[in-house]
């Protein structure tokens, strides 16, 4: 990112993917850059739109089947994505939106559905629904604290030797291997709901450096108390 511009974070599909709450990734981003005093400008990306290249963080988030198709279909078409990662932005991308992001996933009646190949994953139809509270050691290449999250899906992830796992999972099901999540470059993958940025503010933090460099520290005593919070609750449940 440009010293003299602001932080451009891209919500991509709000039109389609918007189901969980994972608006609220963006607000957080918002919010840890402009508590450092980084500028940040916001970009809503409807499925009509074409995807900007210019974006520094891109986000996508959860939803439903038919709009999970849709926006696969779209994103593949416009290729802006693709370019943007290419030449070095940062993403997250959450459940449906993480499918999205391998090579296949499960349709409306299970079927294989393309994905856009961003992240060297598969994903399919579970035999059941995972729903519930999840708590996942994070890889420690990564050095953050254990995640907090909620998940609702039906989704089974493999991941190949191009990704890896974003953490293990203690409680949840996850990819449904014994982990959750997976990462790859600058390309964060999960299944996490809450939203995932505002219970793991760290991980906020992570997609930050990645792209404005070493990031000012921040009083985040009350958020780690809540955390902290959430993680008895999560493991007490």
């Amino acid at each position: 990112m440009p010293s003299d511009s602001a932080l451009r974070i891209v919500w991509i599909y709000p039109d389609l993917l918007s189901t969980y709450g994972d608006q609220g990734n963006v607000l957080v981003l918002e919010q840890r850059a402009q508590r450092r005093g980084i500028a940040t400008e916001t970009v809503h990306v409807r499925s009509a739109d074409p995807v900007p290249e210019t974006g520094d963080i891109y986000l996508i988030g959860g939803g439903e089947d038919r709009p999970q198709i849709l926006a696969a279909e779209r994103l593949r078409r416009d290729g802006g994505l693709h370019r943007a990662i290419g030449r070095g932005a940062a993403m997250l991308a959450v459940c449906a939106g993480y499918q999205i992001m391998g090579s296949t996933f499960g349709g409306e009646e299970g079927q294989p559905v393309g994905g856009i190949g961003l992240l060297d994953i598969a994903s399919s139809r579970g035999p059941a629904r995972a729903v519930g509270e999840v708590v996942a050691e994070v890889d420690s290449a990564l050095g953050l604290p254990t995640l907090t999250g909620f998940e609702n899906h039906m989704g089974v992830t493999r991941l190949g030797p191009g990704a890896r796992p974003l953490s293990r999972t203690i409680k949840g099901i996850g990819n449904g291997d014994g982990f959750e999540g997976c990462y790859a470059g600058h390309v964060v993958g999960t299944y996490l709901h809450g939203p995932a940025l505002a219970r793991n503010p760290a991980l906020a933090d992570l997609l930050l450096g990645w792209t404005v460099g070493e990031l000012a520290p921040l009083d985040d005593t009350r958020y780690e108390q809540l955390r902290q919070e959430r993680l008895g609750a999560a493991l007490s449940a």
